[in-house]
């Protein structure tokens, strides 16, 4: 065993949360050492959000073409239709996914943190073990940062493996199947099967509750269902994923739905049912740290029932979105230095890249603290720039206190709205009202005017509706 390695900082994963955590740290003059098995990036940059959105992107624009064959669109005419070889297409995400590694890997170096590469296991709540390429290594901190993130979950009756994929196996295939079962409606799911539906797919989703993407209301989920709907994708509500029978490279899921028992034939079968906390195998018994559920269990600090050992990310509970665990490791950072801080952001945006985009940062109209709220949207059909990208579905809707106009939450359905969801969360942290945003001029065209033209509307003076 090489001799010990003895650390003021140690970080236990490269995701967002833990190599965002050791950079700030190093930065404030922290002696720093993060330990990583996979590579640097976590599971949004090497197999979640970045290859995903890579692969909804081609995706868009090969629907594009094929809508452009024949007749032809908006005076765009393909003779023939196109083809895709997802290989290829595989191939480029892995590129982008390869430059972000890289970029990490840069940062991590350029800031003077030590990278350790192999499987931490801890044997108290301040030293582990890391078996690496070249034998065992001990380390030992006076500050452990825990951001082991999350895997995602398999059904016990439907365990991965031949035709039932995770997302991770879904954005490496290099064939594109020709009958795709998507068990679970959550964000993943739609995300990942409206994709492949774009690229010609036949796709059947299965949900046990009465809706898609029950984490929205009705309204922001509509133009979605309006979709599936128009696309020819095959939804059950309300259905049980029971078993899957194989045969050979393919399976039938058997599920039981409103109509009974059905026999869903597949090339692959994707599991979307969540993601759970990764608290296994790595020592965390041995660390003596509270659980609330499967989460860790921390404070507003992101301290832990142990002194000085801290928890960011997919390991202390939802949402598990990449920017909560870079701002929970950034404070933690800060806070080990002797910065004050708390994690209290007003809101934590989430985005949803179905077809079209869903956005939400702050309160639902169907939110208990939203109760007497004044609810006012503005649709992209009365949106300049909509109309000119012939993108005319959907709205930007301001929640906002009938008293004092403040914002409480904002929320849209439509192309791009992503790109919004920054002003969103901004003017929620600001704490802005309903005049601050009508009297912030927007670019025009654009679509952040329907935001402007939201307020306006709440304020009982619409312009251009």
């Amino acid at each position: 065993m090489a001799d010990p390695i003895r650390t003021q900082v140690l970080v236990v994963g490269g995701g967002p949360g833990g190599y965002v955590a050791a950079i700030r740290a190093s930065q404030l003059g922290l002696d720093t050492v993060l330990i990583e098995v996979d590579r640097l990036g976590g599971t949004c940059l090497i197999r979640g959000c970045i290859p995903s959105k890579a692969l909804i992107h081609v995706a868009g624009q090969f629907e594009a073409m094929v809508r452009a064959t024949g007749q032809g669109v908006h005076g765009i005419v393909l003779n023939a239709p196109p083809s895709i070889a997802l290989s290829e297409t595989v191939r480029w995400k892995e590129g982008v996914v390869d430059k972000l590694n890289a970029g990490v890997a840069a940062l991590l170096k350029r800031a003077k943190v030590r990278v350790i590469k192999g499987w931490a296991t801890f044997s108290n709540g301040k030293t582990c073990s890391v078996d690496t390429a070249e034998g065992k290594l001990e380390v030992t901190a006076e500050h452990v940062i825990l951001a082991n993130g999350s895997l995602p979950v398999a059904l016990p009756n439907i365990p991965f493996g031949g035709p039932v994929i995770s997302s991770t196996e879904a954005l490496m295939l290099d064939a594109l199947p020709r009958r795709l079962v998507v068990i679970g409606a959550g964000y993943i799911g739609l995300e990942l099967g409206i994709a492949l539906r774009k690229l010609g797919a036949e796709v059947t989703i299965v949900e046990a509750l009465d809706r898609i993407l029950p984490l929205y209301d009705p309204p922001l989920v509509e133009p979605v269902r309006r979709w599936l709907e128009k696309n020819g994708v095959t939804v059950h509500l309300e259905a049980k994923a029971l078993s899957v029978e194989r045969i050979g490279d393919s399976a039938h899921l058997i599920a039981e739905t409103k109509q009974g028992t059905k026999r869903l034939p597949a090339d692959k079968i994707l599991v979307t049912v969540g993601r759970r906390p990764n608290t296994q195998g790595w020592g965390l018994e041995s660390m003596a740290v509270d659980m609330d559920g499967r989460f860790v269990k921390t404070d507003d600090q992101c301290r832990t029932s142990m002194r000085n050992v801290w928890a960011v990310g997919d390991l202390v509970g939802e949402p598990m979105l990449e920017h909560k665990a870079t701002k929970q490791g950034e404070m933690v950072a800060e806070i080990i230095a002797g910065h004050r801080r708390r994690f209290e952001p007003a809101s934590i945006p989430a985005v949803c890249f179905t077809e079209p985009e869903i956005v939400n940062a702050g309160l639902l109209p169907s939110d208990k603290a939203a109760k007497d709220a004044v609810v006012t949207l503005f649709p992209f059909s009365a949106n300049g720039r909509a109309l000119s990208m012939d993108a005319a579905e959907g709205f930007v809707r301001i929640v906002s206190r009938k008293d004092n106009h403040r914002i409480l939450g904002i929320q849209a359905v439509g192309a791009h709205v992503s790109e919004l969801s920054g002003e969103f969360s901004l003017a929620l942290e600001m704490g802005a009202v309903l005049e601050d945003i009508a009297g912030t001029i927007h670019v025009h065209p654009t679509l952040g005017e329907a935001f402007h033209e939201a307020a306006w509307r709440a304020l009982g003076q619409p312009i251009h509706i």
